[in-house]
C-alpha cells in the first residue's frame, strides 16, 4: 500500500529561517498543523498506512480520529462487486477506523457473497452484518442524493419468506467508529426442540457476559438487534426489556434474513442464520472500561402510524397454533357478557372504518399482564402490549365456532385488546412530534452546560432509520417522509435506514396511543411505525 510521501513528515520546510528558539518552536507547530490538515483529507487505507510511519504521524491521526464517526452510502447499481465497491469507496473515503459494518441488500443480492465482499475491504476483526431487507434508505455513493427505496414485499402471510417476484437490487453500508465502546455480534441460538424461555435466557446471559468482559458494567449502552424471517420477537424483546436498564436502547428489525460475522476470543468466525438455529442476531454496544473519550449516547424516537378503533374486548376462547404461530380467539367487549366470533368483531370493526376509502392494515393491541425473570431470579410483574396482525376468521373443523385469527402467539384468555388501523394521518402527527425530539438533542449546543465555542458541546455524528415496509411514498403519497425529521434536523450528518416487518425501539421516547394516561405500558416491538436512532458524542469537560 503507497505511503504518503516524505517530504509530508513534520519538522521539515522549503524555508530557511533564522530565528530563536521559540520561533523554532512555532515553525514546529505549524508544521504539524499543516501535516495534520493534509492527513486528514486521505481516504480511510492510506490514513491507516501513514499512522504507522511514526510515533509523531500515529499521533496525529489519533487527534483526527478523537471523536466518534459513522459513515454510510447507497448504491443500486445491479451488479453485487460493482454495488459494494461503490458503497465500501464512499465510506473509506474519508479517516475512519471501522469498528462494525452493517449491510442491508435487496433479495437479488446474496446476503453471504455480500458478506465476504464487504470482509475482504473492512478486514475479519470487526464484527459485520447483513440482512436482507424490503427497502433501503441513505446517500447514493455517486450521486450523493438521498433516497428511499422500496422494493417487492419479502414476507407475506404469517412472516413466511416469500420473495418478491422481482429481482431487488442494491445495498446501504454503515461503517462506525466508537472510541470509548467496545461492539460485538452476539446471535441468539435456538438448540433444536428446546423451549422459548431458556434459550433467550442465555441470549440475555451472553450479552450480560460480554458487556461485563470489556465493560465496569454488566449492561451494554446500547443493542441493534435483527430477527430471523419466521420468529417472533415479541418474547424476546419482553424479556430483554426486563432484563436490561432503562438507559440501555434497544432498535432494530423483527424480520429479515441475514449473515454476519462475530469474534469470539482472538478467532472470528461466520455465522449463517439458516444454519445453527440462528434466530437472531445482536450488535452489541459497551462501554470500554480501558478508555474514556467523552460520552457517545444513544438517543430514540418512535413514529406511530395506527389509530385505535372501536371498543376494548376481553379474549374468551384462546386457540394458538404453533405451527404457523398464529392464534384464534373469540373475545367479549369490555363490560358484557355476550360471546362474539371472529366475524362478528370484524364485521362490527370494518362498518366503523367504512369511511376509508381504501382498506387500512388492521391489528389487535394486547394488553399483558405478566411475571417475567432470567435465570433463577423470582418473577415479577409487567404489563406490556404487544400488537398481532388481524388476518381474518377462521372456522375450525370440529365446530362452528368462527375464531379471530391474528399471527403471532402469547395471548390468554382474559388478556384484553383492542384494534389498531393503519393510519397515514396519525404518522404524519407523530412525525412533527419525532422532528421536535430530534431538535431537542440538537438543542443541547446552546444549553447551560456547553456554553463557549461549542466544541464540548453534544454532537450528533450519525443515526440509523428503521421504518416500516407499508410506510414509505405509497403511505403518505410523497417520498422520503419517514426521513426527513433526521435530514432536516441534521443536514449532513450521515444516516441510513431500511424498510422492514416489525420495528423494535426500547425505550419509547415519544408518546403513543395505548401509553396515554397515567399507566404504564411498555410496548418495544411496533407495526407501521418508524424508529429512529440519532448518536451524540460530548467530549470531556476541560476538568476531566
Amino acid at each position: 500500500m503507497e505511503k504518503p510521501s516524505s517530504s509530508f513528515s513534520p519538522g521539515t520546510s522549503s524555508t530557511k529561517v533564522k530565528a530563536s528558539s521559540d520561533a523554532n518552536t512555532s515553525l514546529s507547530t505549524l508544521n504539524e498543523d499543516l501535516l495534520q490538515n493534509i492527513l486528514a483529507r486521505l481516504p480511510a487505507l492510506p490514513f491507516a498506512s501513514a499512522a504507522c510511519v511514526s510515533k509523531t504521524w500515529n499521533a496525529l491521526c489519533n487527534r483526527i480520529l478523537s471523536r466518534p464517526k459513522l459513515s454510510s452510502a447507497l448504491s443500486l447499481n445491479p451488479s453485487l462487486p460493482d454495488a459494494v465497491n461503490e458503497v465500501v469507496h464512499k465510506v473509506l473515503s474519508e479517516p475512519i477506523r471501522p469498528y462494525f459494518a452493517i449491510a442491508n441488500v435487496g433479495t437479488g443480492f446474496s446476503s453471504s457473497k455480500t458478506l465476504r465482499l464487504i470482509r475482504q475491504s473492512l478486514g475479519s476483526n470487526i464484527p459485520v452484518i447483513v440482512t436482507v431487507a424490503n427497502g433501503i434508505m441513505g446517500r447514493d455513493a455517486v450521486t450523493d442524493e438521498f433516497k428511499e427505496v422500496k422494493w417487492g414485499a419479502l414476507f407475506s402471510g404469517l412472516g413466511e419468506e416469500a420473495y418478491a417476484r422481482f429481482i431487488n437490487e442494491g445495498i446501504v453500508l454503515t461503517v462506525g467508529y466508537l472510541p470509548g465502546l467496545k461492539v460485538e455480534a452476539v446471535p441468539l441460538r435456538r438448540p433444536p426442540k428446546a423451549s422459548q424461555v431458556p434459550w433467550v435466557d442465555n441470549f440475555i446471559k451472553d450479552i450480560k457476559e460480554y458487556s461485563a468482559s470489556v465493560s465496569s458494567r454488566p449492561f451494554p449502552v446500547g443493542i441493534i438487534l435483527f430477527g430471523e424471517a419466521s420468529s417472533d420477537m415479541k418474547l424476546v424483546l419482553e424479556k430483554l426489556d426486563y432484563a436490561m436498564p432503562m438507559d440501555t436502547v434497544i432498535v432494530g428489525d423483527e424480520r429479515g434474513s441475514f449473515d454476519f460475522v462475530h469474534k469470539s476470543g482472538n478467532d472470528s468466525g461466520i455465522i449463517c442464520s439458516k444454519k445453527g438455529n440462528i434466530e437472531a442476531v445482536a450488535l452489541v454496544f459497551a462501554q470500554d472500561r480501558d478508555r474514556s473519550l467523552g460520552t457517545i449516547r444513544f438517543h430514540v424516537a418512535l413514529s406511530n402510524g395506527v389509530s385505535a378503533v372501536g371498543p376494548r374486548y376481553k379474549a374468551a376462547s384462546v386457540r394458538p397454533n404453533n405451527t404457523d404461530c398464529s392464534t384464534w380467539l373469540t373475545a367479549r367487549r369490555e363490560g358484557q357478557l355476550e360471546l362474539l366470533d371472529g366475524q362478528s368483531i370484524l364485521l362490527d370493526i370494518n362498518n366503523l372504518l367504512d369511511n376509508h376509502i381504501e382498506s387500512p392494515d388492521l391489528y389487535i393491541g394486547v394488553i399483558k399482564h405478566r411475571k417475567f425473570s432470567t435465570g433463577a431470579e423470582k418473577p415479577m410483574p409487567r404489563t406490556c402490549i404487544a400488537y398481532h396482525g388481524v388476518v381474518g376468521f377462521h372456522v375450525l373443523d370440529r365446530g362452528d365456532e368462527e375464531y379471530l385469527y391474528v399471527d403471532g402467539i402469547g395471548i390468554k384468555t382474559g388478556d384484553f385488546f383492542q384494534f389498531y388501523y393503519s393510519d397515514p394521518n396519525t404518522a404524519l402527527a407523530s412525525l412533527t412530534k419525532v422532528h421536535d425530539a430530534l431538535k431537542n438533542i440538537k438543542l443541547e449546543r446552546n444549553s447551560k452546560d456547553f456554553k463557549g465555542d461549542g466544541d464540548s458541546a453534544t454532537n450528533v455524528f450519525g443515526g440509523l432509520i428503521f421504518a416500516c415496509y407499508g410506510r414509505g411514498e405509497s403511505f403518505f403519497g410523497r417520498n422520503n417522509v419517514d426521513s426527513s425529521p433526521f435530514l432536516e434536523n441534521f443536514p449532513g450528518v450521515p444516516v441510513s435506514g431500511i424498510f422492514c416487518g416489525g420495528e423494535m425501539v426500547r425505550p419509547c421516547t415519544t408518546v403513543i396511543g395505548q401509553c396515554q394516561g397515567a399507566s404504564p405500558i411498555s410496548c418495544c416491538l411496533h407495526v407501521y411505525s418508524t424508529v429512529y436512532l440519532a448518536m451524540s458524542y460530548t467530549p470531556p469537560s476541560v476538568e476531566d
